[in-house]
């Protein structure tokens, strides 16, 4: 039995994507769900599992027609939904009187339910959130029953107010498959057996790294399952070192000589680092050359000639200054206490 897990899609949202892709965001993580619709075609896929949070916030009516026009297409995947913190069941929600397509199976009890597949040998369960917060563990002591071949469980949490998740715990529980969402990172908790699929795509400049989605296949000897990157675009770190002969216009040169390298696509959160003139103050305004810095931060420091300056300034407190921090280390706390009290310093010099 062949499943794909995706979670965290978060339709709707409208993620910080920089100045270049900020408008196309929304429409590109519809398409990534399409996209995966068609891998499940392409692929015989038999089953498609939704680890919570499809939507950023409460549905409205025509979301859910489209999801379920995109879903319901398929036609050799079943699809299994649980309901994660974002768009809980409320009172109202349209969740809890759609009529979905016969191949799509939410699970919408608070409590944990079964979704029974015989031709595939298979059994889902899952719960779905009806408040924002399940500060508890409902899964707790709830076994696999062994009413098909393959039982697969389905949650949603992660931290102490959407249901925490205790690995030890869900290995006891006997389940050939764990397929968790909320944590947007990819990862196993539980090698093989229990593993967050991580968002489909990054919807915040912290969700750095790949994105994708969980392939697996269940046998008589287990469950193989492998990570399959499949976003549009990543979020990035990238670092460029600075030296004390560079200019703001060399520096916005190799910012854009570096993304080009590493792909203009992505998103990054960029970070100056090393030593520059003293006399140099980069206008950070003008460096996002391409539009897709979400984040840039000055970590530079003044390239000063500290045993000249104190030489010069002998009698007075600059030169007092220096002294006090004699034979710190470039990479030490103290060192940058020095870089920031010279320059403020300097810098009264100058008023």
């Amino acid at each position: 039995m062949r499943f794909i897990h995706i979670a965290d899609i978060h339709l709707g949202v409208e993620p910080d994507a920089g100045s270049a892709y900020s408008k196309s965001r929304p429409r590109e993580i519809w398409n990534s769900l399409e996209r995966i619709c068609g891998i499940c075609e392409e692929e015989g896929t038999d089953l498609l599992l939704i680890a919570g949070d499809l939507f950023h916030r409460q549905p409205l009516l025509r979301e859910l027609k489209e999801v379920n026009a995109c879903l319901g297409r398929m036609r050799k995947t079943q699809v299994a939904l649980i309901i994660g913190n974002h768009d809980y069941l409320k009172p109202g929600s349209y969740y809890r009187s759609f009529s979905w397509a016969a191949n799509i199976h939410p699970l919408l009890s608070e409590e944990l339910e079964c979704l029974e597949l015989p031709k595939l040998s298979t059994a889902v369960y899952g719960m779905s959130y009806h408040s924002r917060e399940i500060t508890g563990r409902p899964y707790e002591g709830m076994g696999a029953p062994g009413r098909q071949k393959h039982e697969i469980l389905m949650l949603h949490g992660g931290d102490e107010k959407h249901m925490p998740i205790d690995g030890k715990e869900l290995s006891s529980l006997g389940y050939d498959y764990v397929a968790l969402g909320h944590i947007h990172k990819p990862q196993e908790v539980i090698p093989g057996k229990a593993a967050y699929s991580g968002a489909l795509e990054p919807i915040d400049k912290n969700d750095m790294g790949p994105h994708g989605y969980i392939a697996g296949e269940l046998t008589d000897r287990g469950c193989q399952i492998r990570f399959v990157p499949a976003a549009a675009r990543e979020y990035r770190p990238l670092e460029i070192r600075v030296t004390r002969e560079m200019t703001g216009y060399q520096v916005k040169e190799l910012l854009r000589s570096r993304i080009g390298e590493l792909g203009k696509e992505h998103m990054y959160k960029a970070r100056l680092v090393g030593f520059r003139d003293p006399e140099v103050l980069f206008d950070l305004s003008g460096f996002d050359v391409y539009g897709n810095l979400v984040e840039l931060t000055d970590g530079t420091r003044p390239a000063y000639d500290f045993g000249k300056l104190e030489e010069t300034n002998r009698e007075n407190i600059l030169g007092a200054f220096i002294r006090e921090f004699q034979g710190a280390g470039e990479e030490t706390t103290e060192y940058m206490a020095l870089c920031e009290g010279v320059q403020a310093l300097m810098e009264t010099r100058r008023d």
